[in-house]
Order: C-alpha cells, then structure tokens, then sequence
C-alpha cells in the first residue's frame, strides 16, 4: 500500500498534515485496521497544551482501546465532532479523517518525524 506522501507518521500510528498553522492528526490505516470497527473516538479536549507523546485521545474498537498521541508539542484547537456520532469514518477513509488539530509549539518539529518509507519500514503498513 502507498501511503500519502503530504504528512509525516509517527511510530504510534498517527499521521500528521499540516493545514496553514495548525496540524490535522488521524490514525494510519494500519492501526484501524488492527483496531477493527471503531465504536468511540474521542477524550480529546481544546485547549490542552500537551508535549509530545501525551496522551491526547482515545479511540476504542469492538476488539481493544487505544491511546492517540500528541505528535509535537502543542495545544489542542479542535476535535473532530462527526466523529462522535461516526466513529467507523475511520475506518472507511483514515488517511481522511482526522481526529484533532493541534496548534505546534515549534512548526519545524514536523521535521522530526517519520516519512512514509521510514513508517513502512518499521513494518506497521
């Protein structure tokens, strides 16, 4: 599978894309495939100023829940909202649906992450 080359990943499963000042943050494909059919997506809360590798949200399947990580420092600016009532969006189109935005302490930290060939290579796609 080709992953979108317009973002950096993460070795936690989330994807980030930068979008004017702000960072969208979903989850890989991978990981919601492992997950299954998604139920609830959320936890996450604007205004949070986290660190990278905060907790930032949660989404929970029919098989396991699991943590969605900060990927940069920053602060929470918005929650997905369709994504309460339609958790399974993710699963029909994840490298199209994010989960939050967070405003970067230091946009440049971007750079420290993963492309889509150093993700494959960790053997997650």
């Amino acid at each position: 599978m080709s992953l979108p080359t317009d973002r950096k990943y993460t070795s936690s499963h989330e994807w980030v894309k930068p979008e004017g000042d702000v960072f969208l943050v979903g989850i890989t494909d991978a990981a919601q495939d492992q997950l299954g059919d998604l139920v609830f997506v959320g936890d996450v809360n604007p205004g949070a100023k986290l660190s990278a590798g905060d907790t930032a949200g949660v989404v929970e399947s029919v098989k396991a829940a699991s943590d969605i990580y900060a990927p940069v420092d920053g602060e929470i600016v918005a929650f997905n909202e369709a994504l309460g009532d339609q958790p399974d969006l993710i699963n029909q189109a994840a490298f199209d649906t994010w989960i939050f935005k967070i405003k970067p302490n230091n946009p440049d930290d971007i750079d420290d992450l993963m492309d889509g060939d150093d993700y494959e290579a960790l053997g997650a796609s």
